[in-house]
């Protein structure tokens, strides 16, 4: 399991504090999504070489995705939204809505500055949706895709507002599905919380600050990801060519929820409540995810598992690294039971433990 840290810097304006992450390397998924007719047949006023036809299809798609997407503004920070239905729903990330009630809301292809409060936030899955008061009936509805047909290779646009340019657009191609983000971040009262978010998009397409809570999208039009972070070299600080979206089957799952309900009761992400880091050893069987942390009252806890056990299998498949445990659990539901293997002061021990769902 491929696995290796970097620093994300949030897309958001203005910047926000780095987060640590790890991420693992996933499974390639299946076919690519075909590409409805109304784009692709652009005017004559291009040639009809190849070149001139992926060029068209680049301007069909903007044309076309661009009037679903928005700029948000909070009193500490801007980002961007995707329209989600023809109610004046709107979704984005968790970080850029932040603990805002209400949040102003600028159509990325111009026009009035609209009034949306907050329906609901599901911070585990850094989601949000907001719903445009008045006017929100002049918005344009995204069409959304199915992730899991996302292969690497794809081409693809992130659409937002990046250092709060509204309406651009940058381009790259998906470098990889399946990937598992695990971001540490402290809180304003010093306390330390894990964000698991499994299953991203990776992208070469620039994603920077502001670029929070867009599109990612495909040459069919549909948006197949919110991107949500960078990727940032702590040593130079250059972020170039590697940005994380949350897929769009999570997006469209977690949303459908927040609208209707406001709150998520089926998350489909399970957790042990706990953060762990990589055990590195000589041998290469004998690695495993170290606890570095386990939450009060949490799953692990209430299994007697401790900060310093070394989780090495879950349900019998070997844990050789965070990222790996991380996987797993995203193909697990909460409340299911799991079997641990855990070391301690070289010990080995098992533990039956009952997942469960929220910030770690």
């Amino acid at each position: 399991m491929a696995r290796w840290p970097v620093f994300l810097t949030r897309g958001r304006s203005p910047q926000v504090k780095a987060a640590t992450a790890v991420i693992g390397a996933g499974v390639l998924l299946a076919s690519a999504a075909a590409a409805p007719a109304a784009l692709g047949s652009g005017s004559a006023a291009l040639g009809s070489g190849p070149a001139d036809a992926l060029q068209q299809q680049y301007e069909d798609v903007i044309k076309a995705v661009l009037p679903s997407v928005v700029q948000i503004s909070t009193p500490d920070a801007q980002g961007s939204g995707v329209v989600y239905d023809d109610e004046g729903d709107i979704v984005t990330n968790a970080h850029v809505v932040g603990t805002a009630s209400t949040v102003q809301v600028t159509p990325d292809v111009g026009g009035a500055t609209l009034i949306a409060k907050v329906l609901g936030v599901y911070a585990p899955d850094d989601l949000a949706v907001i719903r445009v008061t008045s006017g929100g009936g002049s918005l344009a509805p995204a069409t959304f895709g199915q992730s899991a047909d996302v292969v690497a290779g794809q081409i693809v646009l992130a659409l937002g507002s990046p250092l709060g340019l509204t309406g651009s657009a940058t381009q790259g191609i998906i470098s990889a599905t399946g990937r598992t983000l695990i971001e540490t971040n402290a809180t304003d009262r010093g306390a330390v919380k894990t964000l698991t978010i499994a299953g991203a998009l990776q992208t070469s397409a620039a994603i920077n600050s502001g670029n929070s809570g867009g599109a990612l999208v495909t040459l069919s039009g549909q948006v197949i990801g919110l991107p949500t972070a960078a990727a940032l070299n702590p040593g130079t600080g250059d972020s170039t060519g590697i940005g994380f979206a949350i897929p769009a089957d999570t997006v469209t799952r977690i949303a459908g929820q927040l609208i209707s309900a406001g709150q998520v009761s089926e998350p489909g992400q399970a957790t042990l409540g706990l953060s762990v880091a990589s055990t590195v050893t000589s041998s290469p069987h004998r690695g495993g995810a170290t606890i570095a942390r386990v939450s009060a009252g949490g799953p692990a806890a209430s299994a007697g598992l401790r900060a310093g056990d070394v989780i090495t299998s879950v349900d019998g498949s070997e844990i050789q690294s965070e990222a790996q445990l991380a996987a797993l659990l995203d193909a697990l539901k909460p409340g299911m039971q799991v079997d641990l293997a855990y070391t301690r002061s070289g010990v080995t021990h098992t533990a039956t433990v009952t997942l469960g769902t929220s910030w770690s």
